[in-house]
């Protein structure tokens, strides 16, 4: 096992990545810096690992998905996503908080 990582090459060829797309598309059609889209990635990426979801990402998902729905207000939507992930009602079950 070890030997064939001692023996490792480049790859080559044509299937080579040649262009990486965004994560995510500029925010309202603001043309963004390389720098600028990972930071807002990375921003993104942090608060869903400690459980404050995206109101942008909600906004976006109802716009192209649910156009005859009318989207919740963001109040609404931190209540929802905290009601979702710590239950307040007995009996309910939700996500684990650990």
């Amino acid at each position: 096992m070890s030997e064939s990582i001692f023996q490792w090459r480049k790859p080559t060829g044509a299937w080579q990545i040649q262009h990486c797309l965004p994560i995510t598309p500029a925010a309202g059609g603001q043309n963004l810096t390389r720098w600028q889209r990972l930071w807002r990635g990375l921003q993104q990426s942090f608060r869903l690992m400690v459980g404050v979801h995206d109101y942008e990402t909600y906004l976006k998902h109802m716009r192209e998905h649910h156009p005859t729905h009318a989207p919740m207000d963001e109040r609404a939507f931190h209540r929802h996503c905290l009601d979702a992930r710590f239950p307040s009602q007995p009996g309910k079950l939700g996500k684990c908080p650990c």
